[in-house]
């Protein structure tokens, strides 16, 4: 697996003719190397793996990272770095702009005497087709998300508070072998509903509220995504009504997804039918993106999409909401693996309106 991923970062090394790339990303890490860890970096030519860090890491990079030749920096990482590639007379060291901080850009710029930093990069795209066991991890911690949501559904209940239901999911994620939280859990109830990152805040749930819940597990480095709104006791008609107009928009987002179709053609679809329902100035934000190592990755579902073809084995979310101040609001998304012919949905937990007696 290592080895294919090189080789794609070598041929993209050559598009971009420089002598080298400078990887120094944190997940870029994990994806080209098999290394977990940080104040590290790695340098691929088109004959060689190099792979950076200091005296905490050498022993695990060495077990992590079977195909590159670790390096023990004493001095500092850039020098270490730099000497490398002059060592080497690397003329062009190509670098991850989405990641180099300016202040080592200068740094290292002042290291590199006989070389020049350049151009900048971005590995994203290398990571926008999942591979199997890329979707073994995902497909676990999506299992792990809906096991929770099995159990927040036990849980909740008039009285208590949004950061109560935050740290139950968690915990829970944590007890089924989700590393941490993909990301700040979002708990929002009742007129908090119409904030769509609402994290979770001491408010307490009231009867008759909307709970939009946001979360996700991580298993091997890599993220799950999911959201569903619960009615804690029974729902009002307006809350019945703009719930069928997302889950509408939800259902007709995911039957989309499809190979071939591009991110602009989804997201307008989706955001069409929330219009005519009469909610069009209340979904802003894009339909959904993909996620892997990091919670937020290319391709994107939204207005600015720069993918023209979804293709077998991307990942998307599916994510509409509609978001209304001071009434509330609700969201519900999936994580939805493209397929040859068209989607699977990795999380399964139910969509319909639940109401929590």
């Amino acid at each position: 697996m290592i080895e294919d991923r090189l080789a794609r970062l070598r041929d993209f090394l050559r598009e971009k003719g420089a002598d080298a790339i400078l990887v120094s990303k944190e997940v870029n890490l994990h994806y080209f190397s098999g290394f977990r860890g940080d104040d590290t970096v790695l340098l691929v030519s088109p004959d060689e793996a190099l792979l950076v860090t200091d005296s905490r890491y050498t022993e695990q990079a060495a077990a992590q990272a079977p195909l590159y030749e670790v390096i023990r920096q004493k001095d500092g990482l850039w020098k270490e770095v730099a000497a490398a590639a002059l060592k080497r007379g690397w003329k062009r060291l190509a670098f991850e702009g989405d990641a180099l901080l300016y202040r080592d850009y200068e740094k290292l710029g002042t290291l590199l005497t006989d070389a020049v930093l350049g151009p900048a990069i971005s590995l994203a795209p290398l990571r926008t087709v999942k591979e199997a066991e890329e979707l073994v991890w995902m497909r676990r911690a999506a299992a792990i998300g809906d096991a929770a949501f099995d159990d927040i559904v036990k849980f909740l209940r008039p009285g208590i508070s949004e950061n109560e239901v935050a740290v139950r999911l968690e915990s829970t994620m944590r007890a089924l072998g989700s590393e941490r939280p993909a990301f700040s859990t979002i708990v929002a109830s009742g007129p908090r509903g119409s904030l769509p990152h609402g994290v979770a805040t001491e408010k307490l749930i009231v009867a008759g509220e909307f709970v939009t819940m946001d979360y996700g597990a991580v298993v091997q480095g890599y993220h799950s995504d999911m959201t569903r709104t619960v009615c804690v006791g029974k729902a009002g008609e307006k809350q019945r009504a703009v719930y069928e107009v997302v889950l509408t928009a939800q259902r007709l987002g995911v039957s989309l997804v499809r190979p071939g179709a591009s991110g602009k053609e989804v997201d307008a679809a989706v955001r069409e039918q929330i219009k005519a329902a009469g909610y069009g100035e209340n979904f802003g934000h894009g339909l959904g993106h993909s996620l892997g190592l990091e919670i937020h990755e290319e391709p994107r579902l939204s207005s600015a999409s720069t993918c023209e073809s979804l293709e077998p084995s991307m990942i998307v979310t599916v994510e509409p909401g509609v978001y209304l101040p001071g009434w509330g609001g609700l969201r519900i998304e999936d994580t939805v693996l493209v397929t040859e012919d068209g989607a699977e949905a990795l999380t399964h937990s139910p969509k319909e309106l639940i109401e929590i007696s």
